[in-house]
This record gives C-alpha cells, sequence and structure tokens, in this order.
C-alpha cells in the first residue's frame, strides 16, 4: 500500500484544525458562485481551496505562486489539498472571484472563537496600522502632470503606428487595447478620480460662500446671526493634490520610520487578543473614526452570535473626539481616550480632556489604560512581522479590506487552535 500522507502530520497539527475549522463554517456563499448541472469543467472543491487559503494566510505565506510550491514541497499543503496542486492562477482567481466571502469568514471565524469562550467584550481595545499598498510612492502624480502623461502617450502610441504600419490602415487590435490593464487606462482613471474630488471641493465651497453672503445679508439688514461670521473660500481653478497610478485608492500614509504609500488597517481586539473588528480605511488620520469602528465592532458582535455588550473602549490620542465619546457614553460605553500623546504642564481647557486626564493620573486609570497597548499592539506585531502581512497583495480599497479581514480571521483561528492546545488545568 502507499503510504498515506494521514500519518505524516501530528495529530495537534494546525492542518487538521484548519480542516476541522472549515467543516464547521457555512460555505453556502462560495458554493452558490458555481453551476449546480453537472455542465462545463469540474472546479476545485471550494472546501479545499477555503481550507488552503485559510492555512496559508495562517502560517504567513500570501503569494499565490509561493503557496502552489508549497503544494509540491509542504506535507501539510498536501494533507490540506489532499494531494492536489491548483495552479498560481487558480488560487489568485479563487481570492478574487470570492473577495467577498473570504471577508466574511472573519464572522464565522469569531462566532468560533465565541463557541470556544475566547470572547469577552467587557474591555476592547482598538488601534491603527499602516500597512503598504502593492504600489509606488514614486506613482503619485499631480492633475497636470496625469494629463501631460496622458498626451505624451497618445504622442508614442501614435509614432508607433506610423513605424509599424506606414501609410496602411493598421486594422490588428493594438496592443494597449489587447491588454486590460494598461498605463492609458490607469492615467484616465486617476484623471477622473481628481476631477470628482475637484467638483466635490468646488460644490462645498460653493455652498460655503452661500452661507458667507446669508451672514453678510443678515448683517446689512441689522439681523446678525450668532456667532463668528464665516470667511468665504477662493473656489479652486484646476484640481490639485496627488493620486497613485497603480492603486489610485492607497495614500501617503505616515509611520514613525516616515512616509509610505499604503492604507490605515484598523482593528479592535479583547483582552484575550480576540480580533472583534477590522477595517480599512483611506488615508492616514485615526480622527473622526472611534464612533464608526465601535459601531463596527458591535454589528461584529451581533452577526457572530455574540451577547455581549461593549462595557471600556480604550484607544489613543488620535481618536480624541469630544462629540463622540460623549454620544458613546449615553450608549452605555465607557470611551477611555487619552486627550494627548504626552503628559502637559498645563492642565487641558475642555472639561471632558480635564476629566480622563485626572483618571489617568489615578492608579486604577493608568492601570486601566495600560491595558490597549498590552492588548491590540501585540496583535499588530504578531500580524505584520511574525506572519509578514505587512502590505497588502491586491489593489483598491475593497480588495484590500477583503485581504484585511482574512488576515485578521486567521489570526483569531491562531488563537482558537493555540486555546485548543492549552492543557486544562489540574484539579
Amino acid at each position: 500500500m502507499p503510504p498515506s500522507l494521514r500519518d505524516w502530520l501530528p495529530a495537534d497539527h494546525l492542518a487538521w484544525f484548519v480542516l476541522d475549522a472549515v467543516g464547521e463554517l457555512d460555505l453556502a456563499e462560495f458554493f452558490a458562485d458555481y453551476r449546480a448541472d453537472g455542465h462545463g469543467r469540474a472546479a476545485h472543491d471550494p472546501r479545499m481551496m477555503v481550507a488552503l487559503v485559510l492555512y496559508a494566510y495562517a502560517v504567513g505565506e500570501r503569494s499565490a505562486r509561493l503557496i502552489e510550491r508549497r503544494l509540491h514541497e509542504d506535507v501539510a499543503y498536501r494533507v490540506i489539498a489532499a494531494n492536489q496542486v491548483p495552479d498560481h492562477a487558480t488560487i489568485a482567481r479563487f481570492r478574487v472571484r470570492h473577495e467577498q466571502a473570504l471577508a466574511g469568514l472573519f464572522s464565522s471565524v469569531l462566532a468560533l472563537c465565541a463557541r470556544a469562550g475566547l470572547v469577552r467584550a467587557g474591555v476592547v481595545a482598538l488601534d491603527g496600522t499602516k500597512l503598504q499598498a502593492n504600489a509606488s510612492g514614486q506613482a503619485n502624480m499631480t492633475y497636470e502632470q496625469i494629463a501631460k502623461a496622458i498626451i505624451e502617450d497618445a504622442a508614442r502610441v501614435d509614432a508607433e503606428e506610423d513605424e509599424r504600419f506606414g501609410d496602411r490602415r493598421g486594422d490588428e487590435l493594438p496592443a494597449e487595447l489587447a491588454d486590460p490593464v494598461t498605463r492609458k487606462q490607469r492615467l484616465r482613471a486617476a484623471k477622473l478620480e481628481l476631477e470628482a474630488e475637484w467638483e466635490a471641493e468646488r460644490q462645498a465651497a460653493e455652498a460655503h460662500n452661500a452661507r458667507c453672503q446669508e451672514h453678510a445679508q443678515a448683517r446689512a439688514e441689522g439681523r446678525p446671526k450668532p456667532g463668528r461670521p464665516p470667511v468665504p473660500r477662493p473656489l479652486p481653478e484646476q484640481p490639485g493634490g496627488r493620486v497613485n497610478v497603480t492603486d489610485p485608492d492607497s495614500r501617503s500614509v505616515r509611520t514613525h520610520r516616515g512616509f509610505l504609500q499604503g492604507y490605515n488597517a484598523q482593528a479592535a481586539a479583547t483582552e484575550d487578543q480576540i480580533i472583534v473588528a477590522a477595517e480599512v480605511v483611506v488615508g492616514g488620520t485615526d480622527q473622526g473614526l472611534l464612533e464608526p469602528m465601535t459601531a463596527r465592532i458591535a454589528a461584529e458582535l451581533e452577526a457572530a452570535g455574540i451577547d455581549q455588550p461593549i462595557g471600556t473602549l480604550l484607544a489613543d490620542a488620535g481618536y480624541w473626539n469630544a462629540k463622540q465619546i460623549k454620544a458613546l457614553r449615553d450608549q452605555g460605553i465607557d470611551a477611555f481616550v487619552t486627550p494627548d500623546g504626552r503628559k502637559r504642564r498645563r492642565p487641558p481647557k475642555q472639561p471632558l480632556a480635564r476629566e480622563l486626564r485626572a483618571r489617568l493620573e489615578t492608579d486604577g486609570g493608568r492601570a486601566l489604560y495600560r491595558k490597549r497597548a498590552q492588548t491590540i499592539e501585540p496583535v499588530f506585531g504578531q500580524t505584520k512581522t511574525n506572519r509578514h502581512a505587512d502590505r497588502f497583495q491586491r489593489r483598491g480599497q475593497p480588495a484590500c479590506q477583503s485581504e484585511w479581514r482574512l488576515i485578521t480571521a486567521t489570526h483569531n483561528l491562531l488563537k482558537l487552535w493555540r486555546h485548543g492546545l492549552t492543557p486544562a488545568p489540574a484539579t
């Protein structure tokens, strides 16, 4: 009898756990995308493909080509795939085709963690980390540079066609039309995005200037409106700013090591380092995200069937927003956000800031707020350093959002696996 691959892995190996976990997941959304009448070429079993993707991401392998190589060389991969070897194009197409379904695995894995008693929503820490986009910062261009590049590209194509065809018509399909992803298309898409932002900015400026006229007219009629009169804004004559022609959704974001072209990946974790929310935000600031991320946490807990309210939400100074903190307090959530990154010599002027700063000066306040760094920052360290997930492989905010949720879902899956390996306490 030929040797069995099942004999080559120990019983407590991660591969067996992933296969068992996939057996507990609802994969109806994956199967619904395939024909059930038997026509067409046979597809790889979606259960096997989901298990393969989850296992690869869990061990820090996201390259489709390297996953294909592992299917030849690594026993665990061969066990997961039942000795089948989907090529890298099949793996990549599976991730694109089932983008939303793969993102939805986050809630399913979170539900498994809840069933194991690993989710305690009493204290939740929120933070963001910068992940590099699959684009270079040198691909950022202004509106004028894009317009100039389009003209130069058109002139280059004309010159190449003149050299290739001469006086002939050249009915053959040009290469730039045969390729669905061309430089010309990327340039035009980036140009349209800048124009859309310009139009939105113009409309906002026009609305603001209309309010300025209303204030001025009210003052002239002897009935001034309360508050400081607004100052008119100049209307922009042409689109400003810069956009990346490789990944237009990405931005130049600031990190402690400088600037990188990327996204702001948000995550919220419990004291047991179980991630209960994961989002990808365009831009580098955390300002204004406190209340939306709290709503996202509540939605994820509900989707996973976890009937636990958020007790305390810990966040750093980047999330400071007095209005949102008060709104969360009205919902019964203790939003514990430091009003500034470092201690000030002078007390803050705002009453809420003074209150939270005074709370941080107490032993209990310091001990509670210290949990923020102990909870969420190791999660980012494990994800970006140990599992090498410090750069997105796909482009565009929706695709990066799906990838980030898959990365964080496998983090929770690893936590669940290690929880099962922990010996029970002696009685």
